[in-house]
């Protein structure tokens, strides 16, 4: 049987803050849901839009939103992207110095009735957070260093999806795994057979002049 791929389809690449909602509108009847990359200048250099324009992106699009927290305080951003209509928000590990503070986080996120992810940079292992998969809803693998747009994936990353993808099944765990980075349709399949759900795809579909046909490209 055929797996059930989502696509999710990131904001990045769009660099005009203004046409980031008409970007929103197109790809509603297109993806799975809208990878809304929030970066606060500091957990990375690049720097993007707040929980307004998450809002914003919000009251105009039906679709699913998939936050992704590049800041170095999550804690405090939490609440203000739950209440501008995220039905999904990922943390990064290695923002929390405390890692006992990612449980709170967690727990936080789940208090208001949200999807839980928990992402990693590429050099983080995964044996080093699989305590949380157990309380997580996903795990974002990073397979380019957060926080720039238009990076070549990083095939080293296929070991880790394997892992995290071994664990959940040995420990029957409903966890979905996130990819982000560099995704096109040269790669969409090793990333999937190695367990993959969700891809996340930013320049390839941003700059596909068929922007339908290149989300179908990545779900087959």
């Amino acid at each position: 049987m055929a797996k059930n791929v989502c696509v999710s389809v990131s904001t990045d690449p769009v660099k005009n803050f203004q046409s980031i909602v008409e970007y929103a509108k197109k790809m509603s009847e297109l993806a799975d849901m809208l990878h809304c990359d929030v970066m606060d200048g500091i957990f990375v250099s690049n720097k993007t839009y707040n929980s307004t324009m998450v809002s914003n992106i919000n009251q105009n699009t039906s679709l699913m939103l998939d936050v992704h927290l590049m800041v170095q305080e999550p804690m405090k951003e939490i609440v203000k992207y739950a209440e501008a209509g995220a039905n999904i928000i990922t943390v990064h590990y290695e923002a929390f110095s405390n890692k006992e503070d990612v449980i709170k986080a967690i727990r936080l996120i789940k208090s208001k009735k949200l999807l839980v992810g928990l992402a990693i940079k590429p050099q983080t292992s995964f044996n080093e957070i699989k305590t949380y998969a157990f309380d997580i809803d996903i795990l974002l693998i990073m397979s380019v260093e957060p926080g720039l747009s238009g990076q070549k994936f990083m095939p080293e990353m296929l070991d880790k999806i394997k892992e995290c993808d071994k664990f959940r099944r040995e420990n029957n765990l409903l966890l979905k795994i996130e990819v982000d980075g560099g995704i096109n349709k040269q790669n969409a399949k090793q990333v999937v057979d190695a367990g993959a759900d969700i891809l996340v795809s930013g320049n390839y579909v941003f700059s596909a002049t068929n922007k339908k046909s290149a989300i179908a490209e990545l779900k087959k």
